[in-house]
């Protein structure tokens, strides 16, 4: 069962996270040179409104009203939490995650990680490398000091138009996101990750149930109403670890 976030989200200086209407359609001017795909991509970036309030308010993404209006139902990012942002760039969630797990304490770490750079944002460390690495999980929660208490991804596969292979690819990106998640993760820690509607999302909580208390599809109002993406959002880690000593070893000299 997927849930619609029905109540906006609030930006950290309290403001609507929903987009004024824009009345006036922008259209594309001496666009021949591009290809039909990718003109209307252009003409959906320059009419989407989170598009440019993400613009004013000084956000990577318009991803970032996305995880916004979830933490705003879920309060999942607590005050001195340690989060892990997968595939980052170019930075919409981890720049939400560190303004919220700061605390007054100044306990809080965000430790983003892509294979592409990324700029550098305030109270995020960056790491550029593949999480698949055998040594990612005891780099991270090295750089994190102790295990991470959420992991997420707004990470998609690269599209090849075929929907059926689209949806297998980026289920695959999730289930290696979810292993990684476990080696890292906190007894009680969440996880979140993009996916999209294709028929295999009934497995995908399956196997996430085994590990976590609870776990739930949401679609967030900035999730465009024509897009097959859903978030998967598991809380409560059970505490089931794979026995990796690298791991074991770093979570221990982090204690």
């Amino acid at each position: 069962m997927t849930d619609r976030v029905k109540t906006p989200g609030r930006s950290p200086g309290g403001g609507d996270a929903r987009p004024e209407a824009r009345p006036l359609k922008v259209r594309l001017k001496k666009a021949r040179s591009l290809s039909s795909s990718s003109q209307k991509w252009l003409q959906r970036q320059l009419n989407d409104p989170y598009v440019a309030r993400a613009k004013r308010e000084g956000w990577r993404s318009r991803a970032a009203f996305k995880l916004l209006e979830i933490d705003d139902r879920l309060k999942l990012l607590k005050p001195g939490a340690r989060v892990v942002d997968l595939g980052a760039a170019p930075g919409g969630w981890s720049q939400i995650a560190a303004q919220r797990v700061k605390s007054e304490q100044g306990q809080g770490r965000v430790v983003a990680i892509d294979l592409l750079e990324m700029e550098p944002i305030a109270g995020v460390d960056f790491a550029q490398l593949d999480f698949l690495q055998e040594s990612a999980p005891a780099q991270l929660i090295s750089m994190l000091g102790g295990p991470a208490d959420m992991v997420m991804s707004d990470m998609a596969a690269n599209t090849t138009g075929h929907r059926p292979t689209d949806h297998l690819r980026i289920v695959g990106l999730v289930e290696l996101a979810i292993d990684f998640a476990r080696q890292v993760l906190a007894p009680g820690g969440s996880f979140i990750a993009k996916v999209f509607q294709g028929g295999t999302e009934g497995a995908l909580l399956a196997d996430l149930k085994r590990d976590f208390a609870t776990v739930r599809h949401i679609k967030p109002q900035a999730s465009r109403a024509d897009s097959a993406e859903l978030y998967v959002v598991a809380t409560g880690f059970r505490g089931h670890r794979p026995g990796n000593p690298d791991v074991a070893e770093a979570a221990d000299a982090a204690d």
